[in-house]
């Protein structure tokens, strides 16, 4: 098994250095061979200089700031290995839980996650993640233990056949969770304990917004009846009752009756399209 860690960083001058002196040292320690690939997601406070000056790190820059998605991207698509392991650049991750997961990357999963335990980040981010969670977990007919965990490794020739779908923010990490469960690949969770970020978090409360879009939009693609069946099930139920009620009070139809009808109909054919249209996406995507 060959590996490589990729570590997306974003202004992180005051600590990048460290982090990735203390993750040379551990794997140099423990004879855990891998490379480290550190893309620079156009950081302006010198991130890209400090990272340069470590050796034995293949430092990619990015013109501009791209997102947390396209980072992860970029170091996957220049990785050459079979596994690549997403690792933080703000002292979140420690070196050892890096051979924690080692033991699950093996021909059984496609894609292993730290799941957190303890520790799981700024309380004032944990609401919105719980409503996401709850929405992805019905989406993907899973429960998930650990929906936007960033440290994860993932089966590299796998994550570049569907990397077209993930996004290029930060919840590329919800996507590729949501991604791997709709298309049944294999998942492991591992538990793992994470430390208080250094400095601020670039995550903005508008991010937990397009993080629920996303969901939405990948669901269109891996499971659009599940959007559309419930949909044509309240319509249809509230035609249905109009209906009786009409006839039995006033002897007629109504248009809004016949207008909830037609809605019933429409959804549920339109939702029979989206579902053949997403799985031809998928087939052209996969040859």
């Amino acid at each position: 098994m060959s590996l490589s860690i990729v570590i997306p960083a974003y202004n992180e001058v005051g600590v990048i250095a460290q982090v990735l002196r203390n993750l040379i040292s551990y794997l140099s320690e423990h004879a855990i061979p891998a490379n480290i690939i550190v893309v620079d997601d156009g950081s302006t406070d010198g991130t890209l200089t400090q990272a340069q000056m470590v050796l034995g790190v293949k430092v990619i820059p990015h013109k501009y700031n791209k997102g947390y998605g396209a980072a992860v991207k970029t170091g996957i698509r220049a990785a050459d290995t079979d596994w690549v392991i997403t690792y933080d650049a703000d002292g979140q991750h420690t070196p050892d839980l890096v051979e924690k997961l080692l033991p699950e990357l093996n021909e059984s999963n496609d894609m292993v996650v730290g799941k957190r335990e303890g520790y799981k980040g700024p309380l004032i981010r944990q609401p919105g993640k719980k409503v996401l969670s709850l929405v992805a977990n019905h989406l993907s007919e899973y429960k998930i233990p650990d929906l936007n965990s960033g440290l994860r490794a993932f089966r590299r020739n796998t994550f570049l056949k569907y990397a077209h779908l993930f996004p290029n923010g930060f919840s590329i990490s919800t996507t590729s969770t949501v991604c791997f469960l709709r298309e049944r690949l294999n998942v492991s969770y591992v538990p793992i304990s994470i430390q208080p970020r250094t400095g601020k978090s670039t995550v903005k409360a508008r991010d937990a917004i397009k993080t629920l879009m996303l969901i939405v939009r990948l669901m269109m693609l891996f499971s659009p009846l599940r959007i559309f069946l419930p949909l044509t099930f309240i319509s249809g139920l509230t035609a249905i009752s109009l209906l009786v009620i009409e006839l039995a009070v006033h002897q007629n139809v109504s248009d809004s009756a016949v207008a909830l009808i037609t809605l019933t109909c429409f959804l549920f054919f339109f939702g029979l399209l989206a579902d053949q249209v997403a799985a031809v996406r998928r087939e052209i995507h996969s040859s």
